[in-house]
């Protein structure tokens, strides 16, 4: 039995996901014990097939059609045997044993779920952080990103001590430690969302029958954020259909 699985889905970004590999094996405590799956939905040919004989911990999957981001982080959940579940995305790099830190942090406060300090390549703390969404701070976000700041401060907890642990709403999935037996329950992420806003309902979910979503300050993770959806008009698309499902399930919150 392992002490955590780590599932990272990719997508034609082979560089970025040896990056975020590499780090953790070179920052993990190797009495960790640890199995880093990575699901492959892209299209292009690569190599990160030779990840699993560079390391002994890397099983490689890669996908006969692009399942998503959710998709992909479910297809290994029959395979999951360890208390804890870490939801990676390839853009994130290590410069620490982040993860043994989220599983200390976990069994002390008996968090559901837990994520990391995260600050962009310049070492800002991100806006990862945010209350439950509403139609208007999803609109702001997509639409109006450089207008009402004092609206994006209050959905992105921007008063909260981030020195200390506090309990989050809604946390961004680029990097989420979470109880297996949580996941499985929920039976991973809803299949329904093809990309985005599958963090949000993950957090509710969480939310709701477990101890809660926190957020721990006690270790910091790189996270290379690139917002794809505010360039790629198919993405602003998924993004547009995740949030009609979104407030849909959980009902229309307009403010």
């Amino acid at each position: 039995m392992t002490d955590i699985t780590i599932s990272i889905v990719a997508y034609d970004n082979e560089a970025d996901v040896r990056r975020a590999v590499t780090s953790i094996e070179e920052h993990t405590d190797p009495k960790l014990r640890k199995t880093i799956y990575v699901i492959d939905n892209g299209r292009a040919l690569n190599d990160l097939q030779e990840l699993t004989a560079q390391y002994e911990d890397v099983r490689y999957y890669r996908m006969v059609k692009n399942l998503g981001f959710g998709g992909g982080h479910n297809y290994v959940i029959p395979m999951l045997d360890a208390p804890y579940h870490a939801i990676v995305n390839p853009d994130i790099v290590l410069t620490e044993d982040s993860l043994s830190i989220l599983c200390d942090f976990m069994k002390r406060t008996n968090a559901g779920m837990a994520v990391p300090r995260l600050v962009g390549t310049d070492g800002k703390l991100q806006a990862a952080y945010r209350r439950q969404p509403t139609v208007l701070d999803m609109g702001i976000r997509m639409f109006f990103p450089n207008h009402f700041k004092r609206r994006q401060r209050y959905h992105t907890l921007q008063e909260m001590d981030y020195s200390k642990p506090f309990r989050v709403p809604f946390a961004q999935g680029s990097f989420l430690v979470v109880k297996t037996k949580a996941f499985e329950w929920l039976e991973g992420f809803d299949p329904r969302y093809f990309m985005y806003m599958e963090d949000a309902d993950l957090s509710r979910g969480i939310n709701l029958i477990t101890e809660g979503v926190w957020y721990c300050p006690d270790t910091t993770v790189i996270h290379r954020w690139e917002r794809g959806s505010h360039k790629d008009p198919q993405l602003l698309k998924y993004h547009l259909q995740s949030m009609f499902r979104f407030f849909r399930r959980w009902r229309w919150q307009w403010w």
